[in-house]
């Protein structure tokens, strides 16, 4: 299998939402719905300095994607990114893909000169919690807390 790991581009749109859609279907939070999800996607993709898509593909066919998206930070006095939306593909977990894809999304982090990344995962989810720590991310004493209008 041919596999690389690249910046997403708006050809890679409906490929990205349907992968979302896997993901906001296993997450606690979240609920999947297309039309929402290819907004926040173009809008990001439109937008390169508000944030990056990074997808991994499989003989041309997309079967991963993480996105990363950039703020401020006060208490660091600089860029930090939130990385959100990481998922492969059930079919293809297991083969060192995500690995890849985080991977190359830490690397363009650091790239843009982020000094830090933050990653919010759901509580039971030790399969993603085992991947974020041995590419070096640590718990918080931190809890995430939001108000949806």
């Amino acid at each position: 299998m041919n596999i690389e790991v690249r910046a997403a581009n708006v050809s890679d749109l409906d490929a990205i939402c349907r992968l979302l859609i896997l993901l906001f279907e296993q997450e606690a939070d979240f609920e999947p719905h297309y039309e929402r999800q290819a907004r926040g996607v173009q809008a990001i993709l439109s937008h390169p300095e508000r944030g990056r898509f990074f997808v991994v593909t499989e003989s041309g066919h997309v079967v991963g994607v993480v996105s990363l998206q950039f703020l401020e930070s006060t208490a660091l006095g600089g860029r930090v990114a939130l990385l959100e939306d990481m998922i492969v593909h059930p079919n293809r977990r297991g083969q060192g893909l995500g690995k890849q894809l985080l991977s190359k999304a830490l690397t363009h982090a650091q790239e843009q000169g982020c000094l830090r990344v933050t990653v919010l995962t759901d509580h039971d989810n030790r399969l993603a919690q085992a991947l974020y720590e041995k590419l070096g991310f640590k718990s918080s004493r931190m809890i995430p807390m939001r108000r949806v209008f």
